[in-house]
């Protein structure tokens, strides 16, 4: 049963137990990623990521790291463009210490200035590992792309002469601005209580009250186009992009299930016809990326360069013939088997519970059930699908290429 409520401090709390389950996950989302950062500002969200692991005024980071794994339990954050969430996995009778841990690293973080200094170094090189995955590079330039001069066009990870030279004031002012209760999702799922949860979130909380979420403005619609690096690699990356849907659109269900046929799964037709019936590359698959005002959808592929236009001309073939004409019946019963399984599928253990009921109230402001969520994937038609695929896939696109080309290699692939 999935209960929700507001707690005095003013977080929102979401719970779903889970009877038959021994694990407890409990996560706090914070409304707030890299989109809401100025451009002096860029990887704060990311940095202070890091930075709540590394200990309180009571707690280091080796006794977190002992506490958890005493009860074998799982801690973990991570950093989107909209939000920034911190888990913890353990048993249900374990509960306590992970809302110990979880409440003082959000309310008391230390912030010690040398552990600053020490976790920039830490960030940098993570910097320069997803420099130097062009797989990872090329989705990273396609935002840019898609969100010229937008903060949705930048990388979660930031800026390097940002994280060099941010301070630990500025770091803490963007804390007490962002991390308070209105902008503040808790969500918990298995072994749990919700009366426990609220009573125990309400007794732990040390922070300050109110607060509110980030205001934000939407991108542009100007698209930048093409963008080539120049890399002397053994494969050529590209990624082809198209604006699409925003959260809240009513056909972003039609639009899950048109991405599933596109190049959502093995019976794709992007994955057969690019892979299996031509062997042109090893992996394609498609991805549809939303946000509270914008979303894209995105086409990725690594090929040889000498298969690359060859490739890019039958993703294009592709995506007219979607456009012109939907997917077939088949191809409906398909995605929809599809995606309803794994929406099944995936809320199996608490981890995966915890983190459908929290994102959903964080960025909705409500939880859908399993029933409705799937009821909902269901009633799809093929003429809702023709109408989405109209307006997505026959928009203006744009391209990111990562390999031994130069821009004028690709000046007339996106029109």
């Amino acid at each position: 049963m999935i209960e929700s409520s507001v707690l005095p401090c003013g977080i929102r709390l979401v719970t779903e137990a889970m009877p038959d389950t021994v694990s407890a996950t409990v996560g706090f989302w914070v409304g707030t990623g890299s989109r809401d950062e100025r451009d002096d500002q860029a990887g704060i969200s990311h940095f202070l990521e890091h930075l709540l692991f590394k200990g309180t005024p009571t707690r280091s980071a080796r006794s977190i790291a002992e506490d958890i794994d005493a009860v074998g339990g799982d801690m973990n954050a991570y950093t989107t463009k909209e939000y920034t969430t911190f888990y913890v996995r353990l048993l249900g009778k374990d509960l306590e210490l992970g809302l110990d841990v979880l409440s003082d690293i959000m309310w008391n973080p230390a912030l010690r200035p040398t552990e600053v200094d020490a976790e920039r170094q830490v960030i940098l090189e993570e910097v320069l590992m997803h420099l130097d995955e062009p797989a990872d590079l090329v989705h990273e330039r396609c935002a840019e792309t898609m969100f010229p001069g937008h903060s949705l066009g930048r990388e979660v990870l930031g800026l390097p002469d940002v994280i060099t030279s941010v301070r630990v004031d500025s770091i803490r002012a963007f804390l007490d601005l962002h991390y308070r209760p209105a902008n503040i999702v808790v969500s918990a799922a298995g072994n749990v209580d919700h009366q426990a949860m609220a009573d125990g979130l309400e007794a732990r909380f040390s922070g300050e009250l109110l607060g509110e979420r980030p205001v934000r403005s939407a991108p542009g619609a100007a698209l930048a186009g093409l963008d080539v690096l120049n890399r002397d690699t053994e494969q050529a990356h590209l990624v082809l992009g198209l604006r699409a849907l925003a959260r809240e659109s009513e056909q972003r269900f039609a639009l899950s299930l048109l991405n599933h046929s596109l190049g959502g799964g093995l019976s794709s037709r992007l994955f057969q016809k690019i892979r299996e019936e031509r062997g042109l590359c090893y992996s394609i698959g498609s991805d549809r990326i939303v946000y509270e005002d914008a979303g894209a959808l995105t086409i990725g592929v690594g090929t040889s360069p000498d298969n690359a236009h060859e490739v890019l001309r039958l993703v294009t073939q592709e995506l007219e013939e979607l456009a012109e004409h939907g997917v077939s019946d088949r191809e409906l019963a398909l995605a929809k088997g599809h995606v309803e399984a794994d929406t099944l599928l995936s809320l199996e253990d608490s981890g995966a519970r915890m983190s459908r009921i929290g994102a959903s109230m964080l960025l909705h402001g409500y939880v859908l059930g399993v029933d409705e969520l799937t009821s909902k994937i269901m009633a799809v038609t093929r003429d809702d699908i023709a109408e989405v695929a109209t307006d997505v896939l026959g928009g203006p696109r744009v391209l990111a290429v990562v390999g031994p080309f130069d821009e004028e290699d690709f000046a007339d692939a996106i029109g």
